[in-house]
């Protein structure tokens, strides 16, 4: 299997490719974006049929006190399941964009298996990543956009070259060093896209009458339409972020590393990398 072309890309060619490695193997990105989510999408429908929300349907805390700690409870467990679910369909696209670019074979099911495979290490990689951005954006939201920029690449750094957490967030410093202004352009794009799909679904579920309905039947059915409309944007919306800084990644390395000349030279190279100890959240 040919790999893709390593050279440094200039960012309309970054867009480029992910649009195009994505409408070239949309079922492979898609089918890996939604196998975790249908597993949040499941509970998401049976929370909706089973706990009805105290909130909307009448009831009060005070009311329905058992009811509301239900349905809270409920929301923090589906908030834990969705983290995870995206945690999992990030790691395992990054997996799969780095296969198609070393001119390896891959698979859905291959791709999942590497990912619970180092279930752990993905999981503190995304999630300290998110705690710097948070912390970024308790200071103020102008740094928590420098963090995202500057730790876009932590995920695909972490994965291919092996590396903890800590490790993964000072690689992505150093790699988006002079070149946080494309991670910003991809995660606009991003952005754009995902919230115009959800403008457009709340706008075809607002045409009928659940979304102003005041009538508990009525309003869990345009909850369980949203939750269906989410699984789906979640699926297509998700891929677009996970090859986009997958590829701009790669670009990263060949400009800074000549990663297209070590390559070639020796095909397991995308692990032989400088060492950047230590970690740091701050320039």
């Amino acid at each position: 299997m040919n790999g893709l072309e390593l050279r440094p890309l200039s960012l309309g060619e970054i867009l480029d490719r992910t649009f195009s490695l994505y409408r070239r193997q949309f079922l492979l990105f898609a089918g890996i974006s939604a196998i975790p989510s249908a597993i949040v999408l499941v509970f998401e429908l049976a929370r909706s049929v089973l706990l009805p929300n105290p909130f909307v349907a009448g009831a009060t805390v005070a009311q329905s006190p058992l009811a509301a700690a239900m349905w809270g409870l409920s929301a923090f467990v589906s908030y834990v399941l969705s983290s995870l679910s995206y945690t999992v369909a990030m790691a395992g696209i990054v997996y799969a964009v780095a296969d198609l670019h070393l001119g390896r074979a891959t698979s859905m099911a291959q791709s999942v298996r590497h990912v619970l495979s180092e279930f752990w290490s993905v999981v503190g990689i995304v999630w300290l990543n998110g705690l710097a951005v948070l912390l970024g954006v308790v200071l103020l939201v102008i740094p928590g956009i420098y963090f995202a920029c500057r730790l876009l690449v932590c995920l695909p750094a972490g994965l291919i070259e092996k590396r903890g957490p800590g490790d993964s967030i000072t690689r992505s410093k150093n790699l988006t060093s002079g070149f946080a202004g494309r991670s910003f352009i991809i995660l606009l794009l991003y952005i754009v896209i995902t919230y115009s799909l959800w403008i457009g679904m709340a706008i075809l579920v607002a045409a009928g009458p659940g979304l102003v309905s005041k009538d508990p039947a009525t309003m869990r059915l345009a909850t369980i339409l949203l939750q269906l409309g989410g699984f789906v944007i979640g699926s297509i919306a998700t891929p677009i972020l996970a090859i986009a800084i997958s590829v701009f990644y790669f670009d990263l390395r060949v400009r800074k590393e000549g990663f297209d000349l070590q390559f070639m030279m020796n095909p397991d190279s995308e692990r032989s990398t400088p060492s950047d100890r230590g970690l740091s959240l701050l320039p």
